[in-house]
């Protein structure tokens, strides 16, 4: 995961927004010559992501640093575990700590609650998808996270992948109107994008089956009876997508319609991290 492009740099901008024109309390009190070691701990159970990242932000503020990875990305951690241990210049470590600390409790929570969501469909043919709901500029982070977890990736952004929600549709006229422009537009810019469209009703699942020309069809706040008729008209002639709404107690009946995918934005924009601490080893 260490060549997301322009990971070192997001690194940068993070601890220069961190220590600024210094780290003033380990400047204050730690000798320049200090040296010293540390152990990175769990402090609850979880899916572990972002080792090496955290460890590039110690080596990013002292290449000297000496960072050990005793558990990797995707692991299961338990309560004491130790994922990783530094040692080298006491004030690298401290001023590093932080910024470290930031990326992998936030990636591992990410990490931790796709396994659980994933557990709930064991024994169904749906996918979990994350959603474009990331925080700016941790996107490819965020959903490293998600795959870590168990979970699969949706487009990553606007580039890779055409959408055509709501508005798409009504602003450029309707459904078939949508359908046939896009289609165009990816002949005439000799692209080779798939095509998802919203729908949200049985009257406009029927105009996409009726018109066809797409990949994907994303059913948008259907209940489950309504997303069960969905699917069976469906049959099969293109993929599906459940989306809107779907909770921890909705989420293994919603699967066992059939659909093939649910997409869930609290993935990565409702996440509580996952504690880690580095202490004094």
């Amino acid at each position: 995961m260490t060549d997301i492009p322009n990971l070192d740099e997001l690194i940068r901008m993070a601890l220069q927004e961190d220590i600024g024109d210094g780290d003033h309390s380990t400047l204050a009190c730690i000798p320049a010559d200090a040296e010293g070691s540390a152990k990175m701990v769990a402090k609850q159970d979880g899916i572990l992501c972002g080792a090496e990242v955290g460890k590039r932000v110690f080596q990013f503020v002292d290449k000297t640093l000496n960072v050990s990875l005793l558990k990797k990305d995707g692991d299961a951690v338990a309560r004491g575990d130790v994922v990783m241990l530094v040692e080298g210049h006491s004030g690298s470590i401290l001023t590093a700590e932080r910024t470290a600390l930031n990326f992998m409790q936030r990636l591992s929570g990410i990490a931790t609650e796709t396994h659980r969501m994933v557990l709930m469909l064991k024994g169904l043919n749906t996918k979990l998808l994350d959603t474009r709901k990331t925080t700016p500029n941790m996107r490819l982070l965020e959903k490293y996270a998600v795959a870590c977890g168990g979970g699969t990736n949706h487009r990553i952004g606007l580039y890779d992948m055409i959408m055509l929600k709501d508005n798409h549709i009504d602003f450029a006229g309707g459904i078939e109107a949508a359908i046939d422009r896009t289609r165009n537009y990816l002949k005439e810019k000799n692209k080779d994008l798939r095509i998802e469209i919203e729908v949200r009703n049985l009257d406009e699942l029927q105009r996409v089956l009726d018109h066809g020309g797409v990949d994907r069809i994303m059913l948008d706040n259907f209940d489950i009876p309504t997303l069960r008729e969905a699917v069976k008209r469906i049959n099969h002639r293109f993929e599906t997508e459940a989306s809107g709404g779907i909770t921890d107690q909705t989420l293994r009946p919603y699967a066992e319609t059939g659909v093939d995918f649910i997409s869930v934005g609290a993935l990565t924009h409702h996440i509580k991290s996952l504690d880690l601490s580095l202490v004094k080893k």
